[in-house]
């Protein structure tokens, strides 16, 4: 068995790394390859093509993705079409071409309809358009499950994919600009602490999210690898009780960093979804022995980490 992970050296590729070092040790017959953008520019089939070619995979976890945060989602809406649509066309085909027995996409919970009941499920992914402000990235990870369904149609292929609510963990993008909203707080709020500002916030702090720790994504994606049998996707997320608002997630940041100043809310800066609960009812079918770690247990270990790790940490 040899897995290649696109995508390694991102926030899920290191808690892969993790969890495969530390929890499956002497696992015989297993060969991890974890691949950087270094290692090949996706967005090429012909190196895409000689990767596969060159590793020889029998599995792949496919994490490999431009991302960002709303705010670069609203301006480049184009590109994030355009390079996750190549990138994911040359990975699934060059997998297929090798042989390979099983890949996991990792999609977003961003590509369900804007305007819908909730809780989301697996079964509603294409009911209507996503919401507007990153409907390039949310289109194109869509189109990896249409991909996957025709693989197994044309193929016989088991391509499956997970779908995470917001992931974040050590080694995250920690950028203000850039980064998803959980890792930029924690960025902003050590600077505001180290010099003495107010915390500003971007939005209102009203919209609600479920956020799962990579480490436990990463144990997650394994027992998909090993023993997941469908093609259609699935959640792999908290339950819905354990979402909470972009308020409650500064204070916990607040609280994880011992920030004591003022914190401020920007109400002119966009809230993006205000919510996107997700229905973990199929991941709790399969695994209903599987704890995931506390908010605020994760958030703190992923704050220690920041501190720790500020000089050499992404952002």
């Amino acid at each position: 068995m040899r897995v290649l992970v696109t995508g390694g050296s991102g926030l899920v590729g290191m808690a892969i790394q993790r969890v495969v070092q530390e929890e499956r040790a002497g696992c015989e017959g297993e060969e991890w390859i974890f691949l950087s953008s270094k290692d090949a520019n996706l967005t090429s089939m012909k190196e895409t093509r000689d990767l596969f070619k060159k590793h020889q995979p029998s599995h792949v976890i496919h994490l490999a993705a431009m991302v960002g945060g709303l705010f670069k989602n609203l301006k480049s809406n184009l590109d994030f079409w355009r390079n996750n649509i190549h990138i994911n066309d040359n990975v699934l085909q060059a997998a297929h071409e090798v042989g390979v027995v099983k890949v996991i996409s990792c999609l977003s919970t961003c590509i369900f309809p804007d305007k819908t009941t909730y809780p989301i499920d697996e079964t509603m992914i294409h009911n209507g358009p996503p919401h507007e402000s990153n409907f390039g990235y949310a289109y194109a990870k869509r189109m990896v499950d249409v991909q996957n369904r025709a693989y197994f149609q044309q193929h016989g292929r088991h391509y499956t994919a997970v779908i995470p609510t917001n992931v974040f963990g050590p080694h995250d993008n920690f950028s203000i600009e850039d980064g998803h909203v959980l890792p930029g707080l924690i960025h902003k709020t050590y600077i505001a602490k180290k010099e003495g500002k107010p915390l500003v916030v971007w939005g209102s702090g009203t919209p609600q999210r479920q956020f799962v720790y990579s480490l436990d994504l990463a144990r997650l994606l394994l027992w998909v690898l090993m023993e997941y049998p469908e093609v259609e996707p699935i959640i792999l997320s908290v339950g819905e009780e354990d979402e909470v608002s972009i308020k409650d997630a500064a204070d916990a940041v607040v609280q994880a960093l011992d920030f004591k100043g003022q914190v401020v809310y920007d109400k002119s800066k966009s809230d993006g979804q205000l919510k996107k609960t997700a229905s973990n009812a199929k991941l709790c079918r399969y695994r209903p022995d599987f704890r995931f770690t506390p908010f605020k247990q994760a958030l703190k270990e992923t704050c220690d980490w920041f501190v720790t790790n500020y000089d050499t940490a992404r952002k």
